[in-house]
């Protein structure tokens, strides 16, 4: 099934949005899975930011926790606020360099594993909408085919579960939600991507709280989006780096 219709959205003359978040403390450490001379593969938790905000309260990072141990080291992606998962770091400039190539080459492979609020239909499928910046209110993205540029994500379902805390079957029919486990595979790199990919067929991932509702937001702790796999060609060796990292729910 190939989903690739479009939304497009007139400029809202509504006043601008201030971004007042501030990150809460975050006490999970990151994990470092591979560690070579130029480049460290490491697991980033939910709830951490990638690079430190321009609010000086928001000065822990993943970059400013790093370059501590490693100095020198910058991020050659990125992932949101509450997604956790796989990350590539460059351990100097020209690996940087390197690496950042790939991933505009979209030689790179990134997957996910993601908790969508109810029951897909189809097990498998291709979304195509393009995404713009959505400036009035910031920091949303926003599907726009004039002002978007080009973002394919696939989808494949992995399990159909149930969220709840009921004990009896009867209680279970009242209680629990449907929600599917699939894995996201993104074919380019827009922000904020996957997440309104998957608001716009309908079913948003579980504990977004930019792309959803009110109440798929409740329904965890946090965004049920981790990233497992991350496979490029290694910047000295050439050889294919395949790197995982385990889905802790």
């Amino acid at each position: 099934m190939i989903v690739a219709y479009f939304i497009v959205q007139t400029v809202s003359h509504m006043s601008q949005v201030v971004d007042d978040f501030i990150a809460p403390p975050c006490y999970e450490e990151i994990t470092i899975l591979y560690q070579d001379e130029v480049m460290l593969l490491i697991n980033k938790p939910s709830g951490l930011l990638s690079l430190s905000g321009k609010n000086p309260a928001n000065l822990d990072s993943v970059h400013y926790r790093l370059v501590k141990l490693f100095p020198g080291c910058s991020l050659v992606h990125r992932l949101d606020f509450g997604t956790s998962g796989i990350m590539v770091i460059a351990l100097n400039k020209d690996i940087n360099a390197l690496l950042c190539r790939q991933f505009s080459e979209r030689s790179v492979l990134k997957r996910y594993t993601a908790i969508l609020l109810g029951e897909l239909k189809e097990d498998k499928g291709v979304i195509c909408a393009a995404i713009a910046k959505d400036k009035p209110n910031f920091p949303l993205m926003k599907l726009c085919e004039l002002e978007g540029k080009a973002a394919r994500s696939l989808y494949q379902v992995l399990s159909k579960e149930y969220l709840g805390s009921a004990n009896s079957a009867a209680e279970r029919a009242l209680d629990e939600v449907s929600v599917t486990r699939v894995e996201l595979t993104p074919e380019t790199g827009r922000t904020h991507q996957l997440r309104i990919h998957s608001q716009y067929i309908g079913h948003p991932i579980i504990g977004c709280d930019l792309y959803g509702s009110a109440y798929s937001r409740q329904l965890a702790s946090r965004l049920m989006l981790h990233a497992t796999r991350l496979e490029f060609d290694h910047p000295v060796t050439g050889v294919r780096v395949l790197g995982y990292s385990p889905c802790p729910f």
